[in-house]
């Protein structure tokens, strides 16, 4: 019978590892079956100094028994996480708040009036002011100043100004009761209308499309330049001249004040043309003349109103239940709110 030849055996390479099993000769087995057969011991606390140094020379210490490959090493110092992420909330910086005028204007012969309006600053940031029978335009941004117009005697002298909503066009109220309306860009006059039935025109006030009229008989007008029959509404309350009208930027509510003392409040879906309609508030605690109204630009409901040489007060109103909220003595007239 033939025989094979023998083929002797060939050990296998240690280097040629599988991937999947790691090499034998790097396992410590009696560090394993050691820590795995001989329970768990109780450490003390503060190991003795010979005993550490014993731990970490026979690496009794370490936290893995079957390790393949060396542990990262530690940082040095580790950066803390509230560097490594943006802060929440920024710091806020406070405010300057200057205490001298910025700029002072000369306006000789201005008239000292507590009952006319005769500055009016617009959106485009120009400032009209009423000297006598004429209207100069100043341009903050350039420092221009232009001359808007020049009143006849007979129909002066300017009682009120008031920039429309765009910030170009303009409502020049006079002695005789008429209302002109001027484009400032061309200096041109684009309309003319009676707000008042007699006197002086001491108060506008727009409200989108609507121009709203006071004057020396206490009563408030509603016009529509843009159409022929312009009134479309009244309301009537004061018993003298008004001194001072303000529409909030919602356009719903009218805050007007006379002098005699009263400030009124009134609701823009009453107006009406038949049978002029009453008001929504009537508001008695100011001890002079009204003049200076402002409306909070954040919340519709907060009215501020500032009273004549008598009075020397602003008071705050919560136009929804007619109640004063604050008063601030001021020492001084309140010609104007801002």
């Amino acid at each position: 019978m033939d025989s094979y030849p023998r083929i002797p055996l060939q050990r296998s390479n240690p280097e040629n590892l599988d991937r999947f099993i790691p090499n034998r000769a790097a396992l410590d087995y009696d560090y394993a079956h050691f820590m795995l057969t001989g329970g768990e011991r109780k450490s003390k606390e503060n190991p003795s100094p010979y005993r550490k140094m014993l731990e970490e020379s026979f690496q009794m210490n370490r936290p893995r028994i079957l390790s393949f490959k060396d542990n990262p090493p530690t940082p040095i110092e580790p950066i803390p996480r509230r560097l490594l992420l943006p802060p929440l909330h920024k710091p806020k910086s406070l405010r300057h708040i200057p205490q001298g005028p910025e700029r002072i204007l000369d306006a000789p012969r201005i008239v000292d009036d507590l009952s006319l309006n005769l500055l009016d600053w617009s959106s485009k940031n120009i400032l009209a002011v009423a000297i006598g029978n004429t209207v100069y335009l100043w341009n903050a941004s350039n420092s221009s100043i232009a001359q808007l117009v020049t009143i006849d005697e007979e129909d002066g002298p300017v009682t009120s100004v008031s920039w429309a909503c765009d910030g170009w066009q303009i409502a020049v109220g006079l002695n005789n009761s008429f209302i002109q309306l001027w484009d400032s860009i061309s200096l041109k006059r684009v309309g003319m209308f009676r707000g008042g039935r007699q006197g002086r025109l001491g108060s506008l006030a727009w409200n989108k499309n609507i121009l709203t009229t006071g004057g020396m008989d206490g009563r408030i007008t509603n016009n529509d330049p843009r159409v022929r029959y312009h009134i479309v509404g009244t309301f009537k309350g004061h018993q003298q001249e008004i001194s001072g009208l303000k529409w909030p930027d919602s356009g719903q509510h009218l805050a007007s004040g006379g002098n005699y003392n009263l400030l009124f409040i009134w609701d823009r879906s009453t107006i009406s043309l038949n049978s002029p309609r009453k008001w929504l508030h009537r508001l008695e605690d100011h001890i002079a003349a009204i003049k200076a109204l402002a409306w909070c630009p954040f919340q519709e409901n907060l009215l501020a109103s500032g009273g004549g040489e008598g009075d020397q007060c602003i008071e705050f109103w919560n136009t929804r239940t007619g109640l004063m909220l604050e008063l601030v003595e001021n020492g001084s007239e309140v010609c104007g709110l801002l």
